[in-house]
């Protein structure tokens, strides 16, 4: 990777992925991409940053050739969350976009680098330590969106030579910035609300497992993987990934060992709760170390620490 041009780089991953970057390859070789200005100012003024709606294949590739860029990190998406409540906006966005990513890629010889995620599975799917190849029969239209991705994917690579990558994302915890509507983001406003009010209201049921990772290894994910030699990967495109496992009441354990005050109680979305139960409670991912060396740093008990003390300092907490 030389020249890198990131969409959705303002959200939840894309905040991070490009400060990241820019350190790595430096500032005037990552451009980031939103849909709007105004989401984030370290994105936009630390670096080079360009509008760009990934449905409009014309800017894209504008974009593309304008900065010789080798390599396109596809962040921009809605959410599982967002997307029950607005299906058709979430496949244009999604499918649309990757499409139009994947035909500039086609056209300008760059890589994609596109991410899954566990929301490719569902409840006819093995829960527990799912298999890196099994059946996706997913149960909301994140997730069919997420399939139709992989398998588009995986057809640019074979049948027009695209270097096409991605993982499948677990939930993702980070202290920078706040998801944006998915299932797995009470495993972030826990933090928030432990140390600014010493309460939460978990809006999933205690014992729903579901696998997570906290945001520097899925950043360290994304660069081991598209700096991997081309070669050796067997998957390509969705690879299973995940840190850990963990419910409600566990992540509430680690919490009460820095916040001892800290409580939760339980009011049940029903349309997250459905979701969650669809996914698997773990992955296996034996491709992902075996294939390009994938080894996570942190656990819950890492992470919550390491939360505890970035979030202290953000919010301002004496």
């Amino acid at each position: 990777m030389k020249k890198i041009l990131i969409t959705g780089a303002c959200g939840q991953i894309g905040t991070e992925l490009t400060h990241t970057l820019r350190k790595l390859y430096g500032v005037e070789n990552v451009v980031a991409t939103n849909i709007r200005r105004g989401s984030s100012e370290t994105v936009e003024n630390e670096g080079i940053f360009e509008e760009l709606n990934v449905t409009d294949y014309n800017r894209m590739l504008e974009l593309v050739k304008k900065y010789e860029i080798d390599t396109i990190m596809n962040l921009a998406a809605l959410l599982s969350a967002v997307g029950e409540k607005n299906p058709q906006l979430l496949w244009d966005v999604n499918m649309n976009g990757l499409y139009n990513c994947l035909e500039v890629a086609r056209e300008t010889g760059a890589m994609v680098f596109t991410p899954s995620s566990i929301a490719a599975f569902g409840p006819s799917t093995p829960a527990d330590l799912t298999p890196q190849d099994t059946i996706q029969r997913p149960t909301t239209i994140y997730g069919v969106s997420k399939v139709a991705g992989e398998l588009l994917c995986d057809y640019y690579f074979n049948k027009f030579g695209v270097d096409t990558r991605g993982v499948r994302f677990p939930g993702l915890i980070s202290y920078s910035a706040l998801p944006g509507g998915g299932t797995t983001d009470y495993a972030v406003h826990i933090y928030y609300e432990a140390l600014k009010n010493k309460k939460f209201t978990c809006n999933l049921a205690a014992d729903t497992y579901m696998d997570m990772m906290y945001m520097p290894d899925a950043i360290e994910s994304i660069i081991q993987l598209c700096e991997a030699e081309g070669s050796k990967l067997v998957h390509r495109n969705a690879f299973n990934i995940t840190a850990m496992s963990f419910c409600p009441e566990d992540i509430k354990k680690a919490i009460q060992k820095h916040i001892p005050e800290f409580e939760m109680d339980y009011e049940i979305d029903e349309v997250k709760q459905k979701i969650a139960n669809s996914w698997p409670n773990s992955l296996d991912d034996s491709c992902a170390r075996a294939e390009w060396g994938w080894n996570p740093k942190f656990d819950l008990e890492k992470m919550t620490a390491d939360m505890i003390e970035k979030l202290t300092i953000k919010l301002d907490i004496k």
